[in-house]
């Protein structure tokens, strides 16, 4: 098993497994994203997200795609992890663990506060996993999203 950036040929696999795990997450019609999109975020003139893949047997397996975010407080970046997915054909090999400790090497190395992300809550099996890495829920925030029409509304009354 391998973990390494992200590159151009790897896009058409990472955009598969995006499509896995929103089956995985019961939201199989939610992914609007593209080959295009996804090469020209991860890839263009100024990418603001990124990606490690988990190869194993010549083949992408797993990956994890993530962002920096910022902290006023500490006053430093952190990395804010979108998604994490590994085939359930290749689950228990350790990738998705691989995968976390090398967003969690890139943090220390480059002097960032955290990482963090997002779980469903009914999501036990990804729950128990990262609480046995030592990572704990902010149980105390709750996390709002301004999207579609009220994006709409919100964001063209000041048009």
């Amino acid at each position: 098993m391998q973990i390494r950036p992200a590159r151009p040929e790897d896009v058409p696999v990472i955009l598969e497994l995006i499509h896995d795990l929103a089956i995985y997450e019961k939201e199989p019609h939610a992914v609007k994203n593209t080959v295009q999109a996804l090469e020209q975020n991860l890839f263009g003139e100024n990418p603001a997200i990124f990606s490690h893949v988990a190869v194993d047997s010549g083949a992408v397996q797993g990956f994890a795609l993530w962002f920096l975010n910022y902290s006023t407080w500490e006053g430093v970046h952190g990395i804010y992890l979108e998604d994490l997915y590994v085939r359930p054909e290749a689950r228990g090999k350790g990738m998705g663990k691989a995968l976390l400790r090398t967003l969690a090497e890139i943090a220390v190395e480059r002097g960032y506060a955290r990482v963090e992300w997002c779980v469903l809550n009914w999501n036990e099996p990804s729950i128990r996993f990262y609480k046995s890495l030592g990572a704990v829920p902010q149980d105390e925030w709750t996390t709002f999203r301004l999207t579609g029409d009220a994006l709409t509304t919100f964001g063209g009354a000041a048009v």
